[in-house]
């Protein structure tokens, strides 16, 4: 049986740049990073991150709802809001039965878990949260959503690391594909701002540390890269399949042409270092595509910044795209959004399909002596594209990858 084609319909988002899509479109395009101090991180190794501002998450959210969530909850509760709105759904006429909801994270809500362990050791069972549970479990954003949109089709909570938005964009496309839903609310959130998580990234040596201007620091595919600046916030997509879209008179913003997923097998925090694994997974979303390499007009890189992942990551592009299409990184202006960055990206490369603009990477440029791949640097490149991928890799050697294409 052919697979049909899939349709993303709408696109909600909540970023360190901005509480909405648009905003969020903006700061990504002016390539200044907001990575700030952070005084709930005072005494950490790292006390800054890139972090969502400027909202009230609790009234927006609504508060007699709000006080059960985590802040990785709320994030994605507003972003699918955006995204069912963009999509011209109305969750009260819609069949709830053939609505899923997939969202991805990739720690949930251990800084509620971490918080609640100390309250219990230093004041007892009495004082800790009757919503404690609630506020640490993994799956609690894609049961608010379904809660809220009473969608009561299946509900997944993908979890592979930093990939965990395009897993959640692949679950829902097969289940589009297999008939088993009409509308898939997908994506992914996360906020691991919190003292256990800053400084174990810290330990780890993957994070950058403080030198002068915090708002230079995260120099994805730069020589003097120095590791990865912390981000949080969310992304979330509604995907149909494009006959019903079109049936109902919706535009959309993209099309899901393909997806690939690989496992490098080699360690719990390093990328395979000639990078072939991944590669693996590109191959994989191309020929799900069903495009030639040559055909990619523009690549999003999961650029952390980081020594290893962008070295691998760089010798993967110049391999499997030697026409050098034009790349970009937005890990330079957001930071790492962990688990929510590959939803992030990818909301990212569909409004590069739809506006024909590229965003620079922030705080480059040019790529590093032997980084033979074709870096956006220093303004936005303004060029059609009608092809695009988007690159996710994550700690435990998860790669995935999705291709999307203008409709």
């Amino acid at each position: 049986m052919k697979t049909p084609a899939i349709a993303v319909t709408g696109l909600g988002m909540i970023t360190p740049v901005g509480n909405d899509t648009e905003s969020t479109w903006d700061g990504v395009c002016a390539a200044v990073s907001p990575a700030r101090t952070v005084a709930a991180l005072e005494g950490c190794e790292i006390d800054f991150a890139c972090m969502v501002d400027g909202i009230d998450l609790d009234a927006t959210v609504g508060r007699r709802t709000a006080f059960r969530m985590g802040r990785y909850v709320k994030f994605a509760v507003l972003a699918a809001r955006e995204a069912v709105a963009d999509a011209g759904l109305d969750p009260a006429g819609w069949d709830g039965s053939r609505v899923a909801v997939v969202v991805g994270t990739s720690s949930g809500g251990s800084a509620h878990l971490t918080d609640q362990a100390l309250v219990l050791e230093r004041r007892g069972p009495e004082a800790t949260s009757p919503a404690g549970v609630l506020l640490t479990i993994p799956n609690m954003p894609a049961a608010e959503i379904a809660i809220e949109m009473r969608a009561t089709g299946p509900s997944m909570a993908p979890c592979t690391a930093c990939s965990s938005g395009v897993t959640a964009l692949s679950v829902a496309r097969d289940l589009l594909a297999t008939g088993q839903c009409d509308v898939a609310i997908a994506g992914a959130t996360e906020s691991t701002v919190f003292p256990i998580a800053m400084t174990g990234f810290a330990r780890s040596g993957a994070a950058a540390r403080a030198d002068g201007d915090l708002s230079r620091l995260s120099r994805p595919f730069a020589a003097d890269r120095a590791g990865l600046v912390m981000g949080e916030g969310a992304a979330v997509m509604v995907l149909e399949r494009a006959d019903d879209a079109e049936a109902r008179g919706a535009e959309p913003r993209a099309l899901l042409a393909g997806t690939g997923a690989t496992t490098d097998a080699h360690h719990p925090t390093s990328p395979h270092p000639d990078g072939r694994i991944a590669q693996a997974a590109v191959g994989a979303a191309l020929r799900d595509a069903g495009w030639r390499a040559e055909e990619v007009e523009h690549i999003n890189a999961h650029g952390t910044a980081t020594q290893r992942n962008d070295a691998a990551e760089a010798a993967l592009i110049s391999r499997v795209y030697p026409h050098r299409p034009p790349v970009t990184a937005p890990k330079g202006v957001l930071g790492h959004c962990m688990g929510a960055a590959g939803a992030i990206e990818a909301g990212l490369t569909i409004l590069t399909l739809q506006r024909g603009v590229i965003p620079p990477v922030a705080n480059l440029d040019a790529p590093a002596p032997g980084f033979d791949i074709d870096c956006v640097t220093k303004q936005p490149l303004v060029r059609p594209v009608g092809r695009a991928i988007s690159h996710s890799f994550g700690f435990g050697g998860h790669n995935a990858v999705v291709a999307l294409r203008r409709p």
